[in-house]
Formats: structure tokens, sequence, C-alpha cells
């Protein structure tokens, strides 16, 4: 038993855990680093502790603090969420040593489902069906290369010990193999801390299936179905939904003994999931086991009625399972998409900033009734800074129905109608995969994005339209912070002149006012008139051309370049009126290479003098747990390296100059 649940972890699924924790009566204690000080689940938890500075590594990853700090608030358990240390059998193996429960399972399963070699060894023995491939223990790059002639191309290069898409590479051909090899280890040297490798068939066409399943320490494990996570970005899930449409009830019952079989191979304890690609003709096979509960873990939830998070508690406790496998039910479908601060329109890029706006779509602005079959669940508020330290998923969006197409229709308007400003986000790519005719037959498998979806308007530059840009000139003109019959800053009534910059455009437009509440707006040959029916710091209600529509937006009026962020069902759009924001397309051709985000310079691969293409690698950046490769925009000769390996760097700081 227990009674204080220490939860060693941040962002959503901290907040996550806290909930069902202290619903169910016990304690709680959070940690956090100095970047998240004021973060959602320092505040929700009972007790807070400070474990460090802003890097992972000294803080969220550093297992002596998060003891000590255990230790210091007197807690007998401690839940890792996921990431960091959920899947550090070292971690699971101190907790027990200081008679602190783990709430996971053993750390003899953690290690052994830790490595993508070892448990692949593992489930061979079990009769679990594995892709071909190889996973033997000399790591030697002519070791890996023989298997690598013997599989055939193309293949799959991954970590061992790796996860979220880190140290994976897909090698077509075999002259791509080596540098493959070398990008992979280091990838996984950095993220993971062990950089051996394991090579599998590629299998492009198929599906991503997990399993999820619970075991007590009384011997029974059961499984709760699947979920279908084939629409993935780099081997990153990025849609997740329950239950599978391509799942006969005896597949799943396969599938799902498949997975038990698993579990019971490693004497599992807890929640885990085993993860499958099932091919055309429904042949599967074994991929991983995450011994931790997963990000996606919320759709099982609203198809089962169970709470996950309370069964591991609940397991934890030393309770047996509350249900067998028969009293599984698996009723409607729920679906879930992961909001993260990234730019889509430029390589999905992370971003950082703070957020000026947050508003989920969880309750009717009207009525103020919660709205039906929507879950959001995040750990950000208004004013949260999102840090280069971590992953830049900030939320999830879940929603349920009674049927897919119903759970999916909700899910788009939860996605549209909610509203993170002050940094890019990638809603509008996720709505273009919720509404695409391949999601919604259910057609999608792992290579759908990479190779079907990369023209899609969201991945390439967005164009403003000029309804967007009049918008803008007028929030800009408009007094927000008062009613709107104070409509100018200036005592003035009459026209007004804004200048604007977006992306690499700069434009001029007239801002009139032509009675108490109405403007015109014009730029060129374009013209439009506005009537304002309502405004508030943030949502301005207007009429124009006959229909009523609301806008979303973030003004700061205050700062030395008056700046606005405005909500687009197309992504967010920056503005302001005296400094020109240098976008993709406008960078390209450069002879100055500049950090792309905060972060820290890990491989610095030209030295001056040195002659380089368009193109070419310059250096390595990482950032938000991922390397970010920054290359030449011209032809050159290297003239200056301002940096070196190590070295932290802030967005948008020279790095490196050429001379043509």
């Amino acid at each position: 038993m227990f009674n204080k649940i220490l939860i060693a972890n941040r962002g959503e699924i901290a907040v996550r855990v806290i909930r069902t924790a202290k619903a169910l009566g016990y304690r709680t204690v959070a940690v956090y680093s100095t970047s998240d000080k004021h973060a959602p689940h320092v505040t929700l938890a009972d007790e807070a502790v400070c474990i460090g500075a802003g890097a992972a590594s000294e803080s969220y990853l550093n297992p002596q603090k998060i003891l000590d700090a255990a230790r210091a608030t007197n807690s007998d358990a401690i839940h890792p969420g996921y990431g960091f240390l959920s899947e550090n059998s070292d971690f699971a193996s101190a907790c027990v040593d200081a008679a602190i429960t783990f709430v996971g399972p053993s750390a003899s399963a953690i290690e052994l489902m830790g490595s993508k070699r070892v448990s692949k060894v593992a489930m061979i023995k079990a009769n679990v069906p594995c892709i071909p491939g190889y996973e033997d223990q000399d790591q030697s790059d002519s070791a890996l290369i023989d298997a690598a002639v013997n599989i055939g191309f193309p293949l799959m290069v991954k970590a061992s010990a790796g996860g979220g898409g880190r140290g994976m590479r897909l090698v077509n051909a075999q002259f791509a193999l080596s540098e493959a090899l070398k990008s992979a280890r280091s990838e996984a040297l950095n993220a993971f801390g062990s950089d051996d490798l394991i090579l599998e068939r590629a299998l492009l066409d198929a599906k991503h299936i997990e399993i999820q399943i619970i075991a007590d320490t009384h011997g029974n494990v059961i499984h709760l179905a699947e979920r279908d996570c084939s629409m993935q970005r780099r081997h990153q899930k990025v849609v997740e939904e329950a239950p599978s449409l391509v799942l006969t009830p005896a597949l799943r019952e396969e599938m799902g003994q498949a997975a038990v079989s698993a579990a019971k191979a490693c004497d599992y304890v807890g929640a885990g999931t085993v993860e499958f690609l099932l091919t055309s003709d429904n042949v599967f096979y074994f991929l991983e086991m995450n011994t931790r509960l997963q990000v996606e873990h919320p759709v099982t939830e609203l198809v089962t009625n169970l709470d996950l998070v309370e069964l591991q508690l609940r397991v934890a406790a030393g309770e047996a399972l509350p249900l067998t496998q028969d009293q599984v039910q698996i009723n409607g479908h729920a679906i879930e998409v992961r909001l993260y601060a990234e730019d889509p329109a430029n390589n999905f890029m992370p971003q950082t900033g703070i957020i000026d706006l947050w508003q989920p779509a969880l309750v009717d602005d009207v009525s103020g009734e919660k709205i039906t079959g929507v879950r959001v669940d995040s750990g950000i508020k208004q004013g949260s800074e999102i840090s280069p330290f971590y992953d830049p998923m900030l939320a999830k969006f879940i929603a349920y129905g009674q049927n897919r197409e119903q759970a999916r229709r909700r899910l788009v308007r939860l996605v549209n109608d909610s509203h993170l400003l002050g940094v890019r986000d990638n809603r509008a790519f996720l709505t273009e995969l919720l509404t695409c005719d391949t999601f919604i037959k259910g057609a999608a498998t792992t290579n759908f994005v990479g190779d079907k979806f990369s023209d899609n308007p969201s991945l390439t530059g967005q164009k403003i339209a000029d309804q967007e840009w009049a918008l803008a000139a007028l929030l800009m003109s408009i007094d927000v912070k008062h009613n709107i019959s104070n409509s100018f800053h200036s005592a003035a009534v009459g026209q007004r002149l804004v200048k604007l910059h977006s992306q690499e455009l700069a434009q001029h437009w007239s801002v009139e006012r032509t009675n108490a509440n109405s403007y015109r707006v014009a730029h060129e040959q374009f013209s439009t008139e506005f009537e304002l029916i309502e405004l508030n710091d943030n949502k301005l209600r207007f009429v124009q051309e006959n229909i009523m529509r609301t806008a979303v937006f973030s003004l700061d009026l205050t700062a030395t370049t008056p700046s606005l962020w405005l909500a687009s069902t197309n992504g967010n759009i920056y503005f302001n009126d005296s400094t020109l924001v240098v976008s993709k397309a406008a960078s390209v051709g450069s002879n100055k290479v500049l950090a792309l985000m905060d972060g820290v310079i890990i491989d610095v691969l030209v030295e001056a003098g040195q002659t380089v293409k368009c193109g070419d690698a310059l250096a390595v950046i990482e950032a938000m747990k991922m390397e970010h490769p920054l290359k030449a925009g011209v032809d050159g000769v290297i003239k200056t390296v301002f940096v070196s390996t190590g070295d932290q760097v802030k967005g948008r700081q020279l790095l490196i100059e050429l001379e043509a």
C-alpha cells in the first residue's frame, strides 16, 4: 500500500496522473525544472519540488534528484508517466531499493523490452511473429552491412533502445546504408545513451496496430483490444483511434492473445502496449513493447470506459484486476490527435515562445455547457513558456462517438474551434488529415503522410488571403482594450494607414472609420467593409458581406514593435507593423546560417576555408529531443564558423557565414 505519489514527469501526462491519483484519495507531489516553475502540473499537485535546471538531463532525467524529492516529501510511490525515466530499468530498481513503489513493471521486464534487439529474440522464443531482420550482438558496421545485404532493400535501421522515431532510418539502397548507420547511432546515443542498432525488412504499406494490455501481481493478464496508429510522420504517430476498421473479431483476438503471450514472456505487471505491423493480407508482426502508459491511452479509455491510470495504481497497490477478459467491452469509437508547437510548412520545425492564448473548445460559448464527446488533455496554460528543452507536444485532442464518423466530425470541430496563439502549431495539418478521403475511408497506412500527403497545402508556405490582411489591419488600428466606440488610439476620427508585415510580405492598408462601429479597410484594388458587433480582448464578432463571423486573436500594442497573432483555419498568422518577419521562403539563398531555434550544437561539419555546395549539411543542432541539420543556402566557401560542438545557441543566432 502507498499513500503519497510523486509524479516523475511534466506536462499533460503529469496533469493526467495527478487528477486520477487525487480522485482516488492519494496525496500527490510534482517535480519541476526551473523552466516549469509555473506549469499547471506544479500548481495542481499538493506539493512540488524543484529538481534542477531546464535541461532534462539536469532535472527530469536525473534519478537521484527525483528519489531525493520523494524522500523529502515522504512519497511512498512514484508514477513515471511516459518518456523520461518511465522505461529506465535502473530507476525502477532504485525505487525498489528505496522502498518506494514504482508504478510500472519490474526492472527486468523493462530491461528486456527496452531493447528492441533483446526483446525480439525473446519474442521469437515465445512464438510471437516477428519481422525478418538482424538482431545479433555483433554491432560492427561490417556485420550490419552484411546482414542488410541478406535482408534486402528497402530496410529499416532502428535504435535498439529507441522510440518515437528517433534513431530510425529508412534505407532504400545499399549506397545510403553507411550514412544511415552513422546518423542513427549518433541520434540514438544522444537520445537513449545506447547506439545499438537492429535491422528489419521495411514493411512500407502496412497498418500500425497496437494492443493495450494490463497485468496484475496475481498472474492475470488481459488485453483491452487495439488502437490503430497507422497515420504517422517520420515514424511518429499523428492520429490514433480505437477500434481499428480493418480488424475482424477473429484477428483482434489473435493479436490480443499474441500481446498477452508477449507480456507473460517477461512476467509483466502493470499497463503496457504491444505494437505490431499488419500487412494488407492480414499477417501481423511484432514491433516492440512499450512498458509504460502510452500517449494515446485516452482512446482506449473512452471505448472501454476504463481509467488506465486507476488500473495502474490499483495493480501497483497489489490489487487483482477488477475484470476478466470476457468482461472487456468495446463500445463506440474514439480518435486522438496530438497538438504540437511546430511549423508544418517549415518541415515541422519545433517552435518556442510564450503562449499568448490557450482556449480549448470544451465548453459552448453561448450556453456554457460542456460539449458532448470531446476531451483535451493538456499541460499548458495561457502565459506558459514553450522552452527548447522538451518535446514540442503540448496537448491531445480526443473525441468519442457512437460510430467512427461521429467521432471524426466531433474531433474536426474540436481542433478547429480550439485556439493556441503565440507560436505556430499543427492544427491546420491535423484538420487536413482528418478530412482527407484516405482517412475518412480508414485506408491510411504508415507511409501515407510521407508518400501521398507531401503536397498538401498545410505543408507548404501559407498564403494569406486578402480578408485576413484586412482583418489584421483592422485589429491593429482599433483599440481592443476599450469599448468599440473608442476606436482609434489617437483622438482623431478618420483614416489610419497601417504597414503590415507577415512572412516575407509587406503591405500598406488604410483603415477608415465610416460610422460609429463600421470601418472600410482597403489595399490597392481590394476594399471591404466591417461592422463591429462585439469586441473583447481576444475575440471580435463582426459582419462582413452580410455574414456574421468571429475572429480570434492575440494583440500586443505595448511592445516596441506592435504585433498580432490571428487565428486562421490554415494556421496561425503573425503580423507586425514595423519589422519584417523572415520566413523560410525569404531565407533561401542566404550566405548566413542561423540557428533554427534555441538548442545545442552537437556537430560542426565544416571549417573556415572549406568549399561547400548549396544544400550541404554544415552543422547539426539538437532541440526538443530531435536533431536538425543546418544546410548551406548557397554555393561558396566557409568564411567564419562562430560556434563549436556543445555550444548553447539562441534562435536565429548567426552560426556560420559563407562567401560566394
